[in-house]
């Protein structure tokens, strides 16, 4: 090879090591750019995180955290427009409302399609957003001209948007919310972007976590966890400012109703806590079908609700609703799968601009419905100023009540029941009376509804039961006969619904040494019926002890002929109120011979209350009742005058002063 070949192949060694130099430059210029690209595509995607995380942190709400996250992702990915969805709750499922939660949309060219997102409502899987809710994962749309489940295509169009892409903002896996975004050019899937979009989802979501857990305390702080109705906290609020309008214009008027259960501790006692709460929360929700939607139905506590009435006309709107809610009860509440009869007793304050004040108010309802509860309880009653008297004059005679049980100043009193065919002495009903002084006796009306519902009719009774076993088997002793005489002893529902009723019952028995078939319970056909499982296990229970069974009062309330049947009982005692109709019309003979007639087809012994003449006695022998008492005999009295009685008909047989 001469010198110019070698010189030619040197050369061309050298050209080549050189081109190989070059583009090694070239690459590694070109590997550096993209690495400076890729590490400020990065530092874009760590600045917008941060800024949305920084909005979210901050934000007072869900909708300021979506406002920024909208924002802040235009900003950073230069999208034209950005929109956030809610989703709600309907029957048919949940579905994505449109919000007014929007990015760059004030431009005219954007309205159409402003309007025609705001009008549409997405199902799971339809749309857009609605794909996004179905799957809650992000989805991308290349070109919206050539998508048939867009449903925006048209305004979109005309808006000059070509592509868009959504994404869920997720609690767990709950959709709680949608962001969409659209470019005016035609973009093709980006995966780290797509990505980024699920990082920013899972972060708003904790937004709407924190979001809600703030405003379940919120909830709890104001509502009843079991009824989930306003409690006292909020009800005192909105009757604040229902004072509030009604002091600014009087023409404001409004009404408050205070509404407590009657008998409500018998259910709990009886049947236990949880159905007493199963009965709290169907009774909130008969009241709450009574009621107008702008009207707040609260719970109290306990078995209290109040309801606030606003805008009423005047006070016979109130009476009108109350009428209403008394008569919600009517039908039985079934709890613990068995029929339950409940009932309520209401008080009624309305505005009168006389400046009271919300707790005023609240006490005027709460005065009036304890008068109503002293008069019979199911009904209503409105306030009067007297009522604060009664009030006053009520707790006085509480503390009154619980000296003379204290002091032993209750007596009991006995009233014959004489054998209507033989014209004799068969047994008596014991009834207790308050002696107040040497001068004064106080009489059941006076008193026992107040000892009710205080409980202390739990210690009377059982001391009235106690005292007229003991006497009864004094007179055994003193005037045997056969058969022996009978005791019926009045028993409150309060007692009947003590768990140990029956063990307080043996007890007595038991100490005082009478044969149980001697002794007559009587309780209530109100007493029986509210709960006919628990009175069907009691009455059992006392049976096997050898005690008897009166309905007392028979007719006066809705007893069910089955139970009757079921419940086994020994005797109905007719109310006196019907035997005092025999005196007025023949529909009291009617209703008395319609008594006497169930009694023989079930098998029962019929004692009439209130015979107080001798057309009652007449009438009531024809009809072939068997048993009466009442005045025409002989008035309640003291056991020195009853064993008197006794003993003249001892020397007198088949026969009774009347």
């Amino acid at each position: 090879m001469d010198h110019i070949e070698q010189a030619e192949a040197e050369t061309w060694k050298l050209q080549r090591r050189l081109d190989r130099e070059r583009r090694a430059r070239l690459e590694a210029e070109s590997i550096a750019e993209q690495g400076f690209r890729d590490l400020f595509e990065k530092n874009q995607q760590l600045l917008m995180l941060e800024a949305i995380a920084d909005a979210a942190n901050q934000a007072d709400s869900i909708t300021d955290a979506l406002q920024s996250a909208l924002r802040t992702v235009c900003r950073f990915t230069d999208w034209q427009v950005g929109h956030a969805y809610i989703v709600e709750e309907s029957k048919e499922g949940p579905y994505l409302a449109p919000t007014s939660i929007w990015d760059r949309v004030e431009e005219e060219s954007f309205h159409d399609f402003y309007l025609s997102t705001e009008t549409l409502e997405f199902r799971p899987g339809a749309g857009l957003p609605g794909r996004v809710l179905a799957s809650a994962e992000p989805v991308w749309i290349r070109d919206l001209a050539l998508d048939s489940n867009f449903l925006r295509t048209a305004t979109s169009g005309r808006a000059g948007l070509k592509s868009a892409a959504a994404f869920p903002i997720l609690l767990g896996t709950e959709v709680t919310a949608v962001l969409e975004f659209f470019s005016n050019r035609v973009l093709e899937l980006d995966e780290t972007l797509m990505r980024l979009m699920a990082k920013i989802g899972t972060q708003l979501g904790r937004v709407v976590e924190r979001n809600r857990a703030q405003e379940q305390l919120i909830h709890h702080a104001f509502h009843d966890p079991l009824t989930r109705l306003p409690n006292r906290a909020l009800f005192a609020d909105r009757l604040a400012h229902a004072v509030a309008r009604s002091h600014r214009h009087g023409e404001d008027k409004f009404a408050v109703l205070f509404i407590d259960l009657d008998r409500f501790k018998l259910v709990n006692d009886s049947l236990g806590h949880p159905a007493g709460d199963d009965l709290i929360v169907q009774v909130a929700e008969r009241l709450r079908a009574c009621l107008r939607e702008e009207d707040t139905l609260a719970r109290m506590g306990g078995d209290e609700y109040t309801v606030l009435l606003d805008s009423i006309e005047d006070v016979n709107d109130a009476m009108r609703i109350a009428e209403r809610l008394i008569s919600a009860f009517q039908e039985h509440f079934v709890i613990a799968g068995e029929e339950l009869f409940a009932s309520a007793s209401i008080g009624i304050a309305t505005s009168t601009g006389g400046g009271e004040t919300a707790p005023e108010i609240l006490r005027h309802a709460d005065l009036a419905m304890y008068r109503a509860k002293s008069l019979g309880k199911g009904r209503f009653e409105l306030y009067d100023p007297g009522m604060h008297e009664l009030a006053a004059s009520r707790l006085a005679l509480e503390n009154r009540l619980r000296r003379a049980l204290h002091e032993n100043e209750f007596v009991v009193h006995y009233q014959p029941i004489i054998s209507l065919s033989e014209g004799g002495i068969v047994g008596v009903e014991a009834l207790v009376r308050w002696r107040k002084s040497e001068t004064e006796l106080v009489y059941p009306d006076g008193f026992i509804s107040v000892a009710e519902e205080t409980g202390l009719i739990l210690f009377l009774g059982m001391w009235v039961l106690r005292e007229a076993c003991s006497t009864m088997v004094r007179w055994h002793k003193e005037f045997p006969r056969t058969p022996e005489l009978t005791v019926s002893i009045n028993v409150s529902a309060l007692q009947f619904a003590q768990n140990d009723f029956v063990q307080q019952v043996s007890k007595v028995l038991r100490e005082t040494g009478i044969r149980p078939e001697t002794v007559s319970l009587e309780i209530t056909e109100s007493v029986s019926m509210t709960n006919s499982e628990h009175t069907m296990t009691v009455l059992a229970r006392l049976r096997a002890l050898g005690v008897r069974i009166s309905i007392d009062d028979f007719g006066t309330g809705y007893s069910s002929l089955a139970y009757l049947h079921r419940f086994q009982l020994d005797t109905l005692k007719i109310d006196r109120s019907f035997v005092a109709q025999l005196d007025d019309s023949k529909e009291g003979l009617h209703v008395v011979q319609s008594i006497m007639d169930l009694a023989q087809n079930l098998g029962l012994n019929v004692v009439a209350e209130g015979a107080e003449n001798a057309r009652h006695v007449a009438q009531l022998t024809a009809m072939g009742c068997e048993f009466a008492q009442g005045f025409y005999y002989s008035r309640p009295v003291e056991a020195g005058a009853l064993s008197a009685l006794l003993e003249e008909q001892g020397q007198q047989p088949n026969s009774i002063v009347a």
